[in-house]
């Protein structure tokens, strides 16, 4: 099964535990795509689903996402 760009986004911020937190970059990694780090927050942007707590994503500085 072809996940979409986006699907797999969400698969992995989906097991984000509670307390805890990944970058952008970390996201982009798990899934397979390093570089891709901006299209990962366009992904979660989109994001209206309560149930991905997209949240728990944040810069590489500890900044939130804008």
């Amino acid at each position: 099964m072809n996940l979409s760009f986006t699907e797999k986004v969400y698969n992995v911020v989906k097991k984000i535990p509670k307390g805890k937190v990944l970058t952008y970059r970390q996201v982009a990694e798990r899934i397979g795509s390093p570089g891709a780090a901006r299209a990962v927050g366009s992904a979660l942007r989109k994001n209206y689903n309560p149930a991905i707590p997209c949240h728990r994503v944040i810069c590489s500085d500890g900044r939130l996402g804008e």
